[in-house]
């Protein structure tokens, strides 16, 4: 069985591609069978090429890179995929991997690093680059481990009478005043205030702000 690693280039500039494409074929045993432009040409040439290896800019015309390995995941399409971009943040990483991808490699990439997450990938590894700590990584590469804001947001839910309690708190007002908005009794505010805190693991007016912004909870 030969052992030729083929791959597609995609990315929206052709001095990009032209670089990558001549790194990668400096080594023998890797070849490029296709290259996309934009995101949806990008599954096109995947579907025609049914190549090893799918590497892709993140941000493209059309469709961008993440939605490109979402949308091959989706269609049980498990070619491997390194997602690649200028942006070292946890965010597109963390978004890369919620997509489904195998690596997410810096455009600024040493030759040495390029090849390593190639091989490492189409070997059935994981290659993510950036200031990311290997627990972390390991734990997101599990589908089953990735908590995402939106996920624990679900987690943050609140009853339509704790939003209640949560707008007027945030708003200044006091016990007795939420109470009497409320139509409730004091101490009837009063357990509803300490659920919610206590539901969203906060311990004052500071803290609980901070986590309704974070979570978009109003």
């Amino acid at each position: 069985m030969s052992n030729i690693i083929r791959v597609v280039l995609a990315d929206d500039h052709v001095f990009v591609r032209d670089g990558v494409k001549s790194l990668l074929e400096s080594e023998e045993n890797i070849v490029v069978v296709g290259e996309a432009t934009d995101g949806q040409e990008a599954l096109t040439v995947v579907e025609e090429q049914k190549p090893d290896l799918l590497i892709i800019d993140i941000r493209m015309p059309h469709l961008t890179g993440i939605e490109v390995v979402d949308r091959l995941r989706k269609a049980n399409n498990f070619v491997k995929t390194i997602v690649l971009s200028m942006h070292d943040s946890e965010e597109y990483v963390l978004k890369s991997i919620n997509a489904g991808a195998d690596g997410y490699l810096l455009k600024g990439s040493s030759k040495e690093e390029f090849l390593k997450a190639l091989h490492t990938v189409t070997n059935g590894g994981k290659y993510f680059t950036g200031d990311i700590s290997s627990i972390l990584i390991n734990q997101l590469s599990n589908p089953t481990a990735v908590e995402t804001k939106s996920s624990l947001a679900e987690e943050l839910t609140i009853t339509k009478r704790e939003k209640e309690i949560l707008k007027l708190l945030l708003s200044g007002k006091g016990n007795k005043e939420i109470a009497e908005t409320l139509d409730i009794s004091k101490r009837t505010a009063e357990v509803h205030r300490f659920n919610l805190m206590k539901k969203l693991k906060v311990k004052n007016l500071m803290e609980l702000s901070n986590k309704a912004t974070e979570y978009s909870l109003l």
